[in-house]
């Protein structure tokens, strides 16, 4: 099964809009980043597997609540550099969550074909993952899809999760409909998250009018 959700609740929009602006500078561009990693943190909680259960609060009453089961079982992934920022905020909600990360760089010197590039990936440090885990893969920017694609790829051989999540700030129609054929190629279910759909790549690959150069302007060029 493959979905896309756009988290578009205002204080979302607020922060996609400020990201956007070429004037603010790089630590407010990071920090922008983390906040959104936070409120699609939330977002995804929605889709947890969630138990009635049975507290005593101090006053010796006992009241009744829910626990969310799924909360000790998310895998999170960050495809280094940009994304560092957008886990950072993912971990706020996800706390316990285990970490993994790809280091991945998409080869620019070969250019684009028909919208895809040739991926190297020069790390890979991912837990072992079971049947009961649920995975949320971190990038920025998902332009082509080029790099989610080789990154998932790399994510299955490591064990199959009962969901996996792309949590992304921008994406296109172009990397939507290349992930959903990935998603159906390796079996997986697949839900994109992202703040928004912008509907262009240029022909050096960025998104337009997307937010640049994520990782340059998180962390210097």
């Amino acid at each position: 099964m493959f979905r896309v959700k756009v988290v578009d609740h205002p204080y979302a929009q607020a922060i996609l809009t400020i990201l956007r602006d070429r004037r603010i500078s790089q630590i407010e561009f990071r920090k922008g980043l983390v906040r959104l990693g936070r409120v699609i943190g939330f977002e995804m909680v929605k889709e947890l597997e969630i138990e009635e259960c049975e507290v005593e609060t101090p006053l010796g009453v006992r009241t009744r609540g829910v626990r969310l089961k799924d909360l000790d079982r998310v895998v999170i992934i960050t495809i280094l550099r940009a994304a560092w920022p957008l886990t950072e905020g993912l971990v706020k909600i996800f706390f316990n969550a285990r970490q993994g990360v790809i280091v991945a760089k998409r080869i620019e010197e070969k250019g684009m074909r028909n919208y895809e590039f040739d991926v190297d990936i020069a790390y890979i440090k991912i837990p072992v993952i079971d049947s009961e885990n649920i995975v949320i893969l971190s990038d920025v920017m998902v332009a082509t899809g080029s790099t989610a694609d080789r990154a998932l790829r790399e994510i299955v051989k490591h064990g199959r999760a009962k969901k996996y999540f792309l949590t992304s700030v921008i994406t296109t129609p172009i990397a939507l409909s290349r992930l959903s054929k990935v998603s159906e190629e390796l079996g997986i279910n697949l839900t994109i998250y992202s703040v928004a759909i912008d509907p262009e790549v240029n022909d050096r690959g960025y998104i337009v009018p997307g937010l640049g150069d994520a990782g340059d302007r998180a962390f210097g060029s």
